[in-house]
Formats: structure tokens, sequence, C-alpha cells
């Protein structure tokens, strides 16, 4: 976007401030305004830009200058914002409801109107829906328009019953497309709206009501009622005679429609009949009436019948008094008067029925009572009483007042859980807002004071929510066990009484393990160091691995990945053994590799390096490889000077260290004048210490003992160098007869030389003798000592000793180089002393 030596530069438009422009290179790059595509989008629906080529572009449009006027050109640049997972569904409203009649068929299908919303696009946008709880009766369907628009609706899968249940509320949630897929849930209130399914019932066919004949007009004579379990209209009754009642009796007793109250509606005389039969119908919309028959026996009196008046102390309307259920004990109820028209005969009163009641005269009064309650009143108990105020004279008539009582409710109940202790349980890495559980507590009040309302409590951690209407006990995020297993809080039920009450519950949540855990080994890399020789099946050392899931997906399985055929591992205890005796010689060291696999399913693994270091121990005495015969021999010249080198002894030791660190010594010479050789301890190299005189002529044996440095006890190995002092090797046949006689060299133990000076002094052979001797007598005490060590060491490592005819097959000279490669092929015995 660069023109020749010309400037670039945005033109005026509400997308400049998205991105920014480098006027001289014309770089376009983001600003450090976030970019919403919602929002942005939203902005360019109100007109800002060209309307979208798709519902789910979203675009800036940029105009771009390029100057100076030479240059002039405008670029119109489209930048596509893309859509990101970044929005979860959210339903427009926290609570749906919905009505069902309670006769709806199965597959109705009724539309939730107020669907989740998600500013997200295609696939992030919402995708499904699902119900926290169907009851078995309901399901979710989804259908989509041509426009995209996805619409849930219920479908009524079971018979639905409003007497049995009025009500259903669970949670719906909305879940759309993105990865991972985010979550939106409202509550969903299914109410089941009724039919007129039930007719009205009475609880009983017929009643028998004794009427005194002198009884004045308006008298109750009775009370009919018949109950409906359906609502509303369609629970509606009416009252009303049969056709088979005589007109006579209709004209005497009036029924009320709506109450059922039958009346005495005129003054009963002498030809009125003594026994009337009400047959009277309840009658509901589109139900067959159902009968009662009100028996009703009118008794001649001759005299009037004592009055009651009633004077009310408690409130009362209509004949019926209100009693809080708080009301401390001996609450007046009203005042009884009892008058006799006659004035001439007895009166008496009682009071008949059941209730915490009693009637009692007050004195100093006369024929007045006073009515008082003689034990506090509960409400939940009994709501209703009805007594009768019964005074007789001495004639034996009566008269009966009715009084009902109606309990007030008062808040005193708490609300009250169905279990004190509610244990749950879910499984570790569930879903956001994952249900566990709707909790329950009923209150034995009435109207608001037993409405309850659910509180966590202040120990609860902020991650649970408890819906304080429904009771429904929710989880926002994933548990996990590792971290903590158990949860025990409070929650709380409050109802809605002045002042309000309240009760505690414990919720306990058990967390369950899922396989979420891989083996986990203490160190990814194990060192051990084991000795060679180590035997077998013997303890190497030790591998910690943990698992912090528990129960069978914490349980932990060990096996040997490569090397199995020499290594084994203990699975109970993580020991790792080796099946046979290891030997550093061999191979000084293995890398393995140990697998943990858990008991899952599916099975998590793991795997660690194990590297076995053998430890060198002296079990390889040096190995002579030069000379390779006790049989060769080498032609030394008389005229050879002091100090020259002979000959070499070359020795190797498997071993390490200072295992492997050899010393040569002569131990035993034989010869005329053997002291004339000596070998360098480090070396092996031997050289000619004095000047050789004509007696000197003749075959040098020296037996030379190599030995290693090793602990704790050195080994060593010996081999026979044989020099022949001469001009020339005029008879080798004799020569050789010399070899295979059997040597008889004194053996002298001491310490290798390190260095000797050489000496041209003439040993005198009568000097000589003395030390003969006392080197046959070391010597020999020498050889029963090395003998019975050469037997001890055969022993142990289980060789029987070769004799040294065995290994006198190969005959070179001494002082020629040797071929080490082709020695490894051959190697010679030679037998230990």
């Amino acid at each position: 976007m660069q023109g020749k030596e010309g400037d670039t530069k945005l033109s005026w438009d509400g997308s400049y401030r998205y991105v920014s422009l480098d006027n001289r290179s014309g770089d376009l790059h983001t600003s450090t305004l976030e970019i919403d595509r919602e929002a942005l989008c939203a902005e360019n629906g109100a007109g800002t830009s060209p309307p979208a080529p798709s519902p789910e572009a979203c675009l800036l449009l940029l105009d771009v200058l390029v100057l100076p006027q030479e240059y002039f050109r405008l670029v119109k640049v489209k930048i596509a914002i893309r859509d990101v997972n970044d929005n979860a569904p959210r339903f427009p409203v926290p609570h749906i409801r919905l009505w069902v009649p309670e006769n709806a068929p199965v597959n109705t299908r009724l539309a939730i109107e107020h669907p989740a919303l998600d500013p997200d696009v295609g696939t992030n946008g919402v995708q499904t829906y699902r119900l926290r709880d169907d009851y078995g009766v309901f399901t979710l369907d989804v259908e989509e328009n041509e426009s995209g628009e996805r619409t849930p609706y219920l479908i009524v899968m079971g018979a639905l019953d409003r007497e049995a249940r009025g009500e259903y509320v669970t949670l719906i949630f909305a879940e759309d497309g993105g990865t991972p897929p985010l979550v939106g849930s409202a509550t969903l209130t299914v109410g089941i709206s009724d039919v007129n399914d039930n007719c009205p019932q009475f609880g009983e066919s017929q009643l028998n009501v004794t009427l005194c004949g002198n009884s004045s007009t308006g008298a109750r004579v009775a009370t009919v009622h018949a109950l409906d379990a359906d609502l509303g209209s369609n629970a509606q009754i009416t009252y009303s005679y049969s056709q088979k009642v005589p007109q006579p009796s209709k004209d005497l007793f009036h029924l009320d429609e709506s109450k059922g109250i039958v009346e005495l509606s005129r003054k009963i005389d002498g030809d009125t009949p003594r026994l009337h039969r009400l047959i009277i119908l309840a009658n509901g919309p589109g139900c067959i009436p159902a009968v009662i028959t009100v028996l009703v026996s009118i008794i001649k009196v001759m005299m009037r019948p004592p009055e009651v008046v009633p004077r009310f102390i408690a409130n009362e309307v209509d004949g019926v008094v209100y009693l809080r259920e708080l009301e401390p004990v001996n609450t007046p109820v009203a005042f009884f008067t009892i008058k006799d028209p006659d004035e001439k005969y007895n009166v008496d009163c009682y009071l008949d029925g059941d209730g915490p009641f009693r009637l009692t005269p007050y004195k100093p009064y006369n024929n007045e009572y006073l009515l008082e309650t003689t034990k506090p009143l509960d409400y939940e108990v009994q709501q209703l009483y009805e007594i009768s105020v019964v005074a007789w004279n001495s004639e034996g008539f009566h008269v009966n007042k009715i009084i009902k009582v109606q309990v007030l409710d008062d808040n005193d109940n708490s609300p009250v859980f169905s279990q004190q202790l509610i244990e749950l349980s879910i499984e570790e890495n569930n879903a956001p807002n994952a249900f566990l559980a709707k909790l329950h507590a009923t209150d034995a009040d009435s109207g608001e004071r037993g409405k309850v309302s659910y509180y966590l409590g202040p120990d609860a951690p902020s991650y649970f929510a408890l819906d304080k209407t429904t009771g429904v006990l929710t989880v926002s995020t994933q548990l996990d066990r590792e971290e903590k297993e158990k949860y025990r809080y409070t929650v709380k039920a409050v109802d809605s009484g002045l002042p309000p009450r309240e009760s505690i519950a414990t919720v306990t949540i058990t967390v369950l393990d899922k396989n979420d855990n891989s083996p986990r080994f203490i160190n990814k890399d194990f060192s051990f160091f084991v000795p060679e020789n180590f035997p077998g099946f013997g303890e190497i050392g030790v591998i910690s691995v943990t698992d912090a899931d528990s129960g069978r997906n914490g349980w932990v399985a060990l096996s040997v990945v490569n090397g199995s055929d020499i290594f084994v591992i203990d699975t109970g205890k993580g020991i790792l053994r080796a099946k046979v005796s290891l030997d550093r010689e061999q191979q000084s060291s293995y890398v393995l590799w140990i697998e943990a696999v858990d008991g899952g399913d599916p099975a998590l693994s793991s795997t660690a390096k194990i590297t076995v270091l053998l430890l060198d121990i002296n079990d390889n005495p040096p190995l002579v490889l030069f000379p390779q015969s006790n049989m060769s021999y080498l032609l030394v010249l008389p005229s050879t000077l002091p100090g020259s080198p002979i000959t070499e002894v070359y020795a190797v030791d498997k071993d390490t260290g200072m295992n492997a660190v050899i010393a040569y010594s002569i131990i035993g010479r034989r010869g005329p004048r053997p002291e004339s050789f000596r070998i360098d301890p480090k070396t092996g190299n031997i050289t000619l210490e004095e000047a050789l005189m004509q007696n000197d002529y003749g075959l040098y044996r020296l037996l030379v003992k190599v030995s290693d440095h090793g602990y704790p006890e050195p080994l060593h190995s010996t081999v026979m160098v044989n020099l022949f002092v001469n001009d020339t090797v005029s008879n080798e046949s004799y020569i050789e007869s010399l070899l295979r006689k059997e040597p008889d060299i004194n053996i002298e133990e001491k310490l290798p030389q390190i260095s000797i000076e050489p000496t041209h002094k003439k040993i005198e052979s009568a000097s000589c003798v003395p030390t003969l001797v006392a080197l046959s007598i070391i010597s020999l005490g020498s050889i029963t000592l090395v003998t019975g060590m050469g037997i001890y060491i055969c022993l142990r490592k289980g060789k029987k000793p070769h004799s040294a005819d065995e290994n006198l097959e190969v005959q070179i000279p001494l002082n020629r180089r040797i071929n080490l490669h082709m020695l490894e092929k051959k190697p010679m015995e030679i037998s230990n002393i």
C-alpha cells in the first residue's frame, strides 16, 4: 500500500480505532483497543458499514489514501473479524414458566418462549438444550427455522395429573458448540393447569336433624358440604333440592345454593308435617350431581325453650370467633346470658363439643357464664373448633347455641429439613453449574409464615450456589478430588414470618475419584550403584512412584520395558532385582525404562529412566599377553652392555581402577648368575644389570610374578622368562630339552623393586653359597605357602588347576613385539601361585 516515495493515510472512519497504519511502509497493525466482534457488528448493524455478506461475517471497512498528489490512489480494505467462543448462552429471564393442561396427550409440544441468546455465531452459538431432570414425563426438542434460529420445545412424554402433582421445577441448560462448550441455565417451572376431571363428593349420604317446633325463623337446621378436587371454576359447587322434595318442604326450609346451609324460613304451626326428607344435590360443571339426604324431625314443644344470648369478647365475624394460637391460657372468648322466657323453670347451662374450652358461671351474677380457653391453641394441630352452648330447663327442654372458633396462625414453627445431615457425592471434573441436590424443608405455619427460602451458611465456599426459591444446590466450578475430597458446610431454611424463624442443616459432599492423574515417579532418572557379582534376585534399589488418585485408580503396577530378560521389578514394593549375577567385565552399565501403569479405566501410565552402574571388584587376575609361553626363549649376546633392555613382560587386567594397576617382580631365578637381570616393577621391562662374563654363559630362567593392586586382596599370575646367554644358538634341541625339565627355582617373595642400581662388581662363587642356602630355605617355605593359596583360589572359583606343561605349546622370541589383537583371540592360561 505504498507508492514510489509516497505516504499512505487512513480516511476518517470509525474503524480507525481498531487498526493503525504506518504512513511510510503502509503496514497495517491492530491497535491497543481490543476487537470485540459482537460490539463491532452491532455498530455495523447501526449503519456505519455496508451490510455483511453473510450472517457470520463481521467486517472492518477501511479507505486508504496513497499520497502525494502524483501518486494519489484510493485503496479499499476489508478486514474480516472471525468469531471466537467468548460468550456463554444466556437466557433473557432467570425463571421460565410454562402451563400444560393435565389432560395434555403424549407428544404435546410447547414452545419455550424465552430461548437462550448467544452473541457468538455459527457453531459458537447455541446448539443444544437439555433438562437437568425430566421427571420421566418431559423431554426437549429443538427446531431450527430458515434464519438459523433454534427454538426449544417441551414435549410431554407421559400422563399428567394435577391432583397428584401440580408443578414441576427443573433447570434448562443451553449449550453452544464451542471448544470447550459454554453453558447457560435458567429455572424452568412447568405448571399443570386444571381440567374438570373430578366431580363433587359428599362425605356421608344422610344427616339426621331434630328441630324443635317452637324454633324461630332463620334458625339453622343443617349444613351440607361437598368437596371437588379440581380448582377454580372447575371446583365450583352449587346446591339444590331434588325434584323429589315436596314443595311444602321447600317452602319451609330454605337452602343456600352456594353455602349449603339449610335454614327455617317460616314459623312451624300445627299443620306442619313432623318429618321432612330433604334430598340435596351438589352440582359441579359437567358432572352428575352428588346426593345427600337430610332427615328433619320436628318435635312438638308446649312451652318456650330457654334463650342463650352471647356477648363476644374475642373478635367475631358472622358467628365465627377468631383466636390467635399464641393467646395465653384462660383467654376469655365470650359471655353467655341464659334467659327463661316463662320465668318459672330452673335452667342449667353446659358446653358440648371437643376443644380446649370451658364454660363456668361468672360470680357473683346469676345466669351469666364465661367461655374461656383451658390450653394453648395450636393452629398446626386443629384450625377450627365447633362447640355448642346448651341450655336445659327443669322440664327437659333445651336449646343449642353453636359457636365456631377459628384459630389464626402465628409464626411459631421453624422450617424443618427432611434431613439434618445431607450427604451428597459427585465425580470430580464435573461440568460447570452441575446439579448436586434439591434441598427441601417444610414449615407447619400457613401463608407467608410457611413460605421457606434457602441460603448457604457462611462456611460454604463461594463456588457453591443455592437457589433461594427452589432449594436447588449447584456447584459452579470443577471440583478436584486431589485438591479437596470432602466439603462440609451449613445451609439455612428461613421462613417469611415476622420475625422470621430458621433452621440449619449440614451438607457433606464427597468428591468421587476419576482416573485423571498418571502415576508419578519421585525422580525421572534413577541411578543405582551395584557391585559386580551381585547375587541373583538381590535388591538393587527401590523405585518410588505415587498416584494422586484413590482406590483402583491409584493402584500402580511397575514393569521393565527393556531388559526384562535380565531385570525384574517387584510391583508391590518397587524393588528392582537382577535375575542373574552381573559381570562388569561383560557390561559395565545398564539403562532401563520402567513403566508405571495405574488401575484406572482407561489406564494412565508414565515412564522413568533407570541407570544401573556396576562397581568393579577384584575378580580377575592379570592376564599375561607376552610372553605367550613358558617354553619360549631369547638369545642374549655376551657383548650386551649393562643397562640394555633385553625383553619385557606385558600383562593386562580386565578390572578397573586400582584393581587393574599391575606390578611386576621376579620371584624366582635360575642360571649361572641369575641376579644379572632385573625387571621394572611398573613397565615389566627386563634389563641387564651387570656385564656378562664367560662364566655367565648358559640358560637363565626368571619366574616373574604379575600382581594387581586389588582390594580386599590382590590377584596375580606368573610367567617364566627364559634367556639363553651365548654367542649363537648352536643346538636348539638341547635348549628345548633344558626347558622341558621341571624348573627347580627357589621362590623369593619380596616387594617389586622400583629401581635397582646396576653393579659391575665381580661376585665370587664362595660368597654365593650362604646366599643360595638361605634362598633355598625361603623358597621351600614360599612354595608351600603359594601352593596352599593356589588350591584355595582354585576351589573358590570352581576351576581345576592346569599343569604347566599343558600351556607350553607356543614359543616366540621374547624380544619380538606382539600383536595384541591376535593375542586376544587366543589367550594363554597362566597358572596362579
